[in-house]
């Protein structure tokens, strides 16, 4: 550490090894902040592109993460829905079942016995509707037939 450089020996007139050492320390210093100072603008230049760079990145990755997030919120909504639906459903059918059954406690017809009534009156009505077609024929050919049978039994009368 005897070693004595040109500046040490210029600002340094005692040379005791910490006053240099501690001169070495104090130019080092004085070098970084020039070295600092005339980089310094290009250096927060390069400090901003940086943070910009990792703003990008953080924001890509939240934005990332905001889609994932947004898409299992939408399945698992569609799924709730899609459970709410059937359960729904059966609650309507076990509801339907138990009106049913109450209405056929009380003596209520259902709709099928109902359609089975309105299938019935239609082909009774058909039939009826038959029979008054053929009435009328009926009873011509019926009082031709009276007429006749009255006209035979009137005619071979005869006195001894």
């Amino acid at each position: 550490m005897s070693k004595k450089t040109p500046t040490s020996e210029a600002s340094t007139p005692s040379g005791t090894p910490s006053e240099e050492s501690s001169q070495h320390i104090w130019l080092a210093g004085l070098g970084a902040m020039a070295k600092a100072q005339s980089q310094g603008t290009k250096a927060f230049e390069a400090l901003i592109a940086d943070g910009l760079a990792f703003q990008r990145k953080t924001h890509q990755a939240a934005q990332e993460k905001i889609s994932e997030a947004t898409e299992q919120l939408s399945h698992l909504a569609k799924d709730f829905g899609q459970q709410t639906t059937g359960r729904i459903d059966r609650l309507e059918h076990l509801f339907e079942d138990r009106v049913a059954r109450a209405l056929t406690r009380l003596g209520i017809p259902s709709v099928a016995d109902m359609q089975a009534l309105a299938d019935r009156v239609t082909h009774l009505e058909a039939q009826l509707a038959k029979a008054k077609k053929a009435a009328p024929d009926a009873a011509k050919t019926t009082v031709k037939t009276v007429a006749k049978t009255a006209a035979k039994t009137a005619a071979p009368r005869k006195t001894r």
